[in-house]
């Protein structure tokens, strides 16, 4: 079983930064895709972002995936030391408005197209106009 806690959500200004931070447990934490979703106040919940975990096709470990709405903007990345997977939101506008969550996934699975096996309890941003 995989525990993700969420933190580092909050109030920005439009046009401003914030870092979530997902810790997880679990010492399988290297070798899984970890990444991101949102959902905003009435819609559904959307990809944002994953990052494949270490693996044994080569080229593969590390690699990276950004839904539209984001790219240029957020960027994600892992500390598997410390069992945790990072989003930096930068230029961030009044849409981006929404709860974030956690995701993990075992093994190779960007973008999650397999599934999400494990979720966190979400962090809420607020991005004020």
């Amino acid at each position: 079983q995989v525990q993700l806690v969420e933190s580092g959500g909050g109030l920005v200004q439009a046009g401003g930064s914030l870092r979530l931070s997902c810790a997880a447990s679990g010492h399988t934490f290297s070798t899984f895709t970890m990444g991101w979703f949102r959902q905003a106040p009435g819609k559904e919940r959307e990809f944002v972002t994953s990052i494949v975990g270490r693996t044994s096709i080569v080229g593969s470990g590390g690699s990276t995936d950004y839904a539209d709405s984001v790219k240029g903007r957020f960027t994600i990345s892992r500390d598997n030391a410390k069992n945790t997977v990072y989003l930096q939101m930068n230029s961030l506008k009044p849409e981006d408005t929404a709860i974030y969550y956690c995701a993990a996934g075992a093994l190779v699975n960007p973008k999650f197209s397999r599934g999400v096996d494990y979720w966190g309890k979400g962090t809420l941003v607020t991005v004020s106009s």
